[in-house]
């Protein structure tokens, strides 16, 4: 595996959650972590090089760093850990850095106000620009495990979330659910077109089947589930969530800034899922 596992940290709650997530991602797939602290002086409006009295964000990074480090090996000793302070703002640093990682892991909240650092915003942009996976921690994370839930769909802008799903349960030991969504579509200028509701049924079931069959094939080990639901994909991604360890997504955004290049499932699911939410973006799309 080549790459660090890259975790965005400002000494919050979630960014300590992330930290422990990172730290065992990084055990099971043999990566190095490395933990970032981005400084924003800007945000502030605080002199770059204060002539006396010392930086206070450069301080609190230092503090947020060294509390990563004691974190991370505590957890898990013999993973590899290095730490980086830089300067600038942090979703566009973190999106920078995203290019030389395997993966980012941000907590879903950051401290804000003094720290400079709002990873409720940070977490969302980065999400929709990185071209590796985003991997966004709730506070309270401490280590649940459980299935690897996926969402899918017959886009092009699935596989890449199905590959990382199917790494992510083989790593970890455990079931893969991949969950389709689907509704009738509804017509409001032609009420009167109808359907076989068993024949749409039967087509997305297909989907559900077949999507995943090519990862079956690299991961025959791997335990899958299927699940077709009929509703809203991001009520059923988040119902399974919770029972999930991680939940999967791809994202379909084609916008041009921050959370809008998410997509709208992509970005309700990561305000509403209850367990880890991964945004694994095509290369395409980015």
């Amino acid at each position: 595996m080549s790459g660090p596992i890259i975790v965005g940290t400002d000494g919050s709650p979630a960014a300590t959650a992330a930290v422990r997530w990172a730290a065992d991602d990084a055990a099971r797939r043999g990566c190095p972590l490395r933990f970032v602290s981005v400084v924003d002086h800007w945000a502030y409006g605080i002199p770059k090089f204060p002539t006396s009295g010392g930086d206070p964000l450069t301080a609190h990074a230092e503090r947020a760093l060294a509390a990563a480090e004691a974190v991370a090996r505590e957890r898990q000793p013999d993973v590899k850990v290095s730490t980086e302070i830089i300067e600038g703002i942090p979703s566009r640093v973190l999106r920078d850095k995203a290019k030389e990682a395997v993966e980012i892991v941000l907590g879903s909240r950051g401290l804000g106000g003094f720290a400079g650092i709002v990873l409720g915003s940070v977490s969302t942009n980065v999400a929709g620009h990185a071209p590796c996976p985003v991997v966004v921690v709730r506070p309270g994370w401490s280590g649940e495990r459980g299935e690897i839930a996926v969402g899918v769909d017959d886009s092009p802008e699935c596989e890449p979330a199905l590959a990382y799903a199917f790494e992510q349960a083989r790593a970890q030991g455990t079931t893969l659910r991949a969950v389709h969504a689907w509704h009738l579509p509804a017509h409001p200028l032609a009420p009167e077109i109808t359907y076989d509701v068993e024949e749409v049924r039967e087509a997305h079931q297909r989907v559900t089947r077949e999507k995943p069959a090519d990862q079956r094939k690299r991961y025959p080990d791997v335990p899958v589930r299927e699940e077709l639901a009929y509703g809203h994909p991001v009520d059923a991604l988040v119902q399974a969530s919770r029972a999930a360890g991680l939940l999967v997504v791809g994202s379909h955004g084609r916008g041009a800034v921050g959370s809008a290049m998410l997509g709208s499932v992509s970005r309700g699911v990561l305000h509403h899922a209850e367990c880890p939410v991964a945004v694994v973006r095509s290369p395409s799309a980015s």
